[in-house]
C-alpha cells in the first residue's frame, strides 16, 4: 500500500512537471496574441476618428476653388469641366417725377406735349442676374471656355411674370502663347466697351453710351510693344439687328444679305501711376434693307459709328472714364435716342417710305470714388444729340442725364445703394420733358 502511494505521487509529479511548462508557454502565446489584437484595434479606432474629423471639416468649411478635392466635387456635381455659378439678386424701387420709358428703368422722358408732370413709382426684381462660367482644361497651348448669362428683362411679360433674357452665350477658344483668341456666340459689341457705374439698369444708353449685345464671331490679338505698353486688336462680324417688315415678314438686318463689321484698336500704357491708362478707337459699319410699301422695291440704309473710349485711374480711390461717339442709324446700338431710320408716313399715319438715316453724336463721363471703408460713390453725365433735320416733328432731338449714387456694402455679398438722377429729353416741336428720379437698390451677389 505504501509503495502504491509513493508510485502514484511520483506519477503525478512527473505529469505536473511535463504539463506545467506547456501551459505556461501557451499562456504566453495567448497573451501576446491578445496584445497584438488590442493594438490593431486601437490603430483602427484612431483611423476612424481621423476620417470622421476630416469629413466634418470638409462639410462645414467654404469650398476653395483651387483645391483638387473641390474640383473633383464639381466634376461629380456638374460635369468633367469646371463650372462656376455667379450673379446677383437685385430689387429696385424708383420714383420718377414724370413718366419715363419704359418705367422700371429710364431710357428717356416721355413727351409732355399732351401729358404734363405725370409722376410714377416702380418696384421690380427683373435685373436679377444668373450666369455660368465654364472652364476647360488648359495645356499651355490651347484653352477653351464658355459663358452663359441671363436676366429677367425679356419683352412682353407681366411685371410679376418676368421672362428670361439672354445676355451672353459664347464659346471662347484661346491660344495663350500666341496671345490670340476666337469668340463665337452672343456678347457685348467690340466698340465703345466701357460702362458707367449706375444703379439704373440702362447704363446711360440712349443718353451718350452706345453699344449693346449681339451674335458675333470675334478675333482678338494682343501685342506687347514694350515691357509696359500693350496693344490690343479686335475685329468681328456681327448679326445686324433691324426692323421686321410688315410686308414680307423679313427683318431689315438679315435682308441686307451680309453681316455688320466691328473693330477696335486699344492701347494700354503707364502715365499717372502704376495702373495703366487705357485708350481705344473703335467703330462699326453695316447695312439694312427696307421694303417700300408703295412700290414693293427695296431701299438700303447704312449704319456706322466712330468711337473713342478712355479710362484713367488717378489713384487707388479715384477713377475717371468716358466715351465719345458719332454715327448714323444707331437705334439698335442705343444711339440716336432710339431712332435709326426716319419714317415717311401718309395722311393716315401709315409708313409708306423711309427717308434717311438719323445722325447723332454724344458721349458720357463718370467718376468712381472709393472704396472708403464700406462706401463707394459714382457721379457722371451723358448726352445724345440728334440732328433735328433728320427727324419728324414730335421726335426726340436731345436726351441727357446727370446722376450720382452711393453704395454701402454690409459684407462682400450684401449691398444697398441710392441714386439720384436728372433726365431731360427735348423734342422737335413741343413736348420737352424733365424727370427727377430717385432709386433705391438692394443687392445680394454670389460667385
Amino acid at each position: 500500500m505504501k509503495n502504491r502511494v509513493i508510485l502514484q505521487t511520483l506519477v503525478l509529479l512527473t505529469i505536473t512537471n511535463i504539463c506545467w511548462p506547456n501551459s505556461e508557454n501557451q499562456l504566453a502565446e495567448e497573451n501576446a496574441e491578445l496584445r497584438s489584437r488590442v493594438q490593431n484595434l486601437e490603430e483602427d479606432v484612431e483611423k476612424l476618428k481621423e476620417a470622421l474629423v476630416q469629413k466634418t471639416e470638409t462639410s462645414t468649411s467654404k469650398p476653395s476653388p483651387d483645391s483638387d478635392k473641390d474640383s473633383e466635387s464639381k466634376k461629380v456635381v456638374w460635369s468633367n469641366l469646371d463650372v462656376q455659378i455667379y450673379g446677383f439678386i437685385k430689387a429696385d424701387a424708383s420714383y420718377d417725377s414724370s413718366r419715363t420709358t419704359p418705367g422700371n428703368y429710364v431710357v428717356w422722358v416721355n413727351s409732355e406735349a399732351m401729358n404734363k408732370s405725370d409722376n410714377e413709382f416702380n418696384l421690380t426684381a427683373n435685373e436679377t442676374r444668373l450666369g455660368m462660367r465654364i472652364n476647360g482644361p488648359q495645356d499651355g497651348h490651347f484653352h477653351a471656355a464658355g459663358r452663359i448669362e441671363f436676366d429677367f428683362y425679356g419683352n412682353n411679360a407681366a411685371e410679376n411674370k418676368a421672362k428670361i433674357q439672354m445676355r451672353h452665350a459664347y464659346l471662347l477658344m484661346d491660344w495663350p502663347d500666341r496671345h490670340f483668341s476666337i469668340l463665337a456666340g452672343q456678347t457685348s459689341d467690340i466698340f465703345s466697351p466701357l460702362n458707367p457705374s449706375t444703379l439704373n439698369y440702362t447704363v446711360l444708353w440712349d443718353a451718350g453710351n452706345i453699344g449693346y449685345r449681339r451674335p458675333q464671331i470675334r478675333l482678338t490679338k494682343d501685342m506687347t510693344l514694350d515691357s509696359d505698353i500693350k496693344l490690343e486688336l479686335q475685329g468681328a462680324v456681327a448679326r445686324t439687328i433691324g426692323t421686321t417688315s410688315a410686308i414680307t415678314g423679313s427683318e431689315s438686318g438679315e435682308d441686307a444679305g451680309f453681316p455688320s463689321v466691328q473693330g477696335r484698336v486699344g492701347l494700354n500704357f503707364p502715365w499717372l501711376n502704376d495702373k495703366p491708362t487705357k485708350v481705344g478707337l473703335s467703330g462699326h459699319w453695316g447695312e439694312e434693307e427696307y421694303d417700300i410699301a408703295t412700290s414693293g422695291a427695296h431701299k438700303k440704309f447704312h449704319s456706322w459709328s466712330v468711337n473713342l473710349d478712355i479710362e484713367q485711374p488717378i489713384n487707388d480711390w479715384l477713377n475717371i472714364k468716358g466715351e465719345l461717339f458719332s454715327g448714323e442709324n444707331l437705334n439698335t446700338y442705343f444711339g440716336g435716342i432710339g431712332q435709326g431710320i426716319r419714317p415717311i408716313k401718309d395722311a393716315n399715319g401709315v409708313t409708306i417710305n423711309h427717308g434717311n438715316e438719323i445722325t447723332s453724336k454724344g458721349g458720357w463721363v463718370a467718376i468712381g470714388l472709393g472704396p472708403w471703408d464700406n462706401w463707394c460713390f459714382n457721379i457722371g453725365a451723358g448726352i445724345d444729340d440728334v440732328d433735328a433735320a433728320d427727324v419728324n416733328v414730335g421726335d426726340r432731338v436731345l436726351n441727357c442725364c446727370v446722376f450720382g449714387n452711393a453704395i454701402y456694402a454690409f459684407n462682400e455679398h450684401a449691398k444697398v445703394g441710392f441714386e439720384l438722377s436728372h433726365w431731360r429729353t427735348e423734342y422737335r416741336g413741343p413736348g420737352d420733358a424733365d424727370s427727377l428720379r430717385a432709386q433705391a437698390s438692394f443687392i445680394y451677389s454670389f460667385q
